[in-house]
């Protein structure tokens, strides 16, 4: 009956209400990270791959709106600011991304370290077989993350 978190009234006190606004702004911009990546704004953090999957960042936009929409009037000002601010970014992110052509993947260098004393080293001409030559050294190498 006595709990310190809640007064007489029932609502939560001054700490509890900063947690439930941090925890709010920390899964908006956990949203907005994710739409972003998902236009090819920021590169993945693990990878670095900048990915571009315009549907999956359109999902995280939407959920945006809806909780903009269903938590109209029960924000703080400043909960209110950064949702929309992020929304409009977001939007912004969105258009240019559909209006600019996807960025052709380049080759990323091999950075594998040379063998190291296995016997001579290859001439310049032989350095690169042919595909036919070789089928296991013609695909690259294949990194594997979660995709969600």
């Amino acid at each position: 009956m006595n709990d310190p978190q809640v007064s007489p009234d029932h609502s939560p006190t001054g700490a509890a209400e900063e947690m439930r606004s941090a925890l709010f702004a920390q899964m908006v911009m956990q949203q907005s990270s994710m739409a972003m990546m998902l236009l090819g704004k920021t590169a993945h953090p693990e990878t670095g791959e900048v990915v571009r999957d315009l549907e999956a960042a359109r999902l995280f936009i939407d959920q945006l709106e809806m909780l903009e929409h269903k938590t109209k009037g029960n924000l703080t000002p400043e909960e209110t600011a950064l949702l929309q601010q992020s929304l409009m970014s977001l939007r912004l992110a969105f258009v240019e991304a559909v209006d600019s052509p996807p960025a052709e993947k380049e080759p990323k260098p091999d950075r594998r370290p040379a063998p190291s004393g296995s016997g001579p080293a290859p001439e310049p001409a032989q350095a690169e077989p042919a595909p036919a030559d070789n089928p296991a050294e013609a695909e690259p190498r294949k990194r594997f993350s979660k995709k969600y």
